[in-house]
């Protein structure tokens, strides 16, 4: 182990913790393009007419790009209406994704691909909107009595205000290869289940259950179960590898910008940290990175169990 002190997380930022940085204002320049891609979303909301286009279904969902609408409707029959790229080249998977719609009675509408760019809210469609129902919604209660049921050891993951899409998304890819079976988020804080979130978990929101509910609510419900509680944070003289992350177990990172709160850090029975090295310039980790280390930490020692 090395002996440089042990710093996490972080994005866009230089402080210590679980996120970092400066933020950096939009320069004037972008200020009008910017404006012309939000009068466009405007327009795009449900019941709306898109330029040139078909009014966009009343579904509220948006999923953008092929692989997402694909694992939606491998996963459910949420799926309602999906617009394609009139003018896309046939392939093996729009043909998969066509026959799989037909089979779960979704209506298949091709339209040009300047329709698809004014409704999309991701701002990379790759030539399909699929528009669905919501995700159901989960409550913590209801995933642990399921995974009681079928004696199975709860793998949770609570995330104290993370505010970036990107990660989140990135987050819940991660967490659905992990086998993580809830991750928690703030019911009014922090990233929600966005377009941009959706397309960049490619699936992880449809396979992993995501529980609108207090991170202090959660721990509480948690820690009444008898599930060990592990916060990451800079800092910490424990490193994460020597940790025992087997069993029953939650995971708690904190936002991008201020690590965890300290309401948060007095519920968890461990803190850990990640040694870095060389870390005079960058600092810390990205928040999804970090999640991604500590998660399949996890992994390994359950294997060698």
């Amino acid at each position: 182990m090395s002996p440089v002190g042990a710093k996490l997380v972080a994005s866009r930022s230089g402080k210590k913790g679980m996120g970092g940085g400066k933020r950096r204002r939009p320069s004037r320049s972008s200020a009008p393009a910017t404006s012309a891609r939000d009068d466009a979303r405007r327009s795009a909301r449900p019941g709306t007419s898109s330029r040139s286009g078909p009014e966009r279904p009343p579904h509220p969902d948006q999923l953008e790009g092929r692989n997402l609408v694909l694992s939606a409707l491998q996963a459910s029959g949420r799926v309602r209406v999906i617009w394609v790229d009139q003018g896309a080249r046939r392939n093996a998977k729009i043909d998969a994704i066509r026959k799989l719609a037909q089979e779960r009675g979704c209506s298949w509408v091709e339209v040009p691909r300047a329709v698809l760019d004014d409704v999309s809210r991701a701002d990379v469609h790759n030539g399909m909107i699929g528009f669905a129902e919501p995700l159901p919604s989960r409550t913590l209660k209801g995933v642990l009595d399921g995974l009681e049921k079928r004696g199975e050891e709860p793998f949770v993951l609570v995330l104290d205000q993370v505010q970036y899409e990107q990660n989140l998304g990135a987050i819940l890819r991660t967490a659905a290869c992990a086998g993580v079976h809830a991750v928690v988020i703030p019911p009014r804080r922090g990233a929600s289940l966005t377009p941009t979130v959706q397309r960049v978990a490619m699936g992880g929101a449809e396979q992993v259950p995501v529980v609108r509910e207090s991170p202090l609510s959660a721990l509480a419900s948690l820690r009444r179960r008898g599930i060990k509680v592990v916060g990451a944070e800079a800092g910490s003289d424990q490193a994460h590898d020597r940790e025992d992350l087997s069993g029953p177990l939650a995971l708690v990172l904190g936002g991008e910008d201020r690590g965890l709160g300290p309401r948060v850090r007095e519920r968890c029975d461990a803190v850990v940290s990640i040694p870095m090295i060389g870390d005079e310039v960058v600092g810390s980790l990205n928040v999804s990175v970090a999640t991604g280390v500590l998660l399949f930490e996890r992994v390994r020692q359950l294997r060698l169990d």
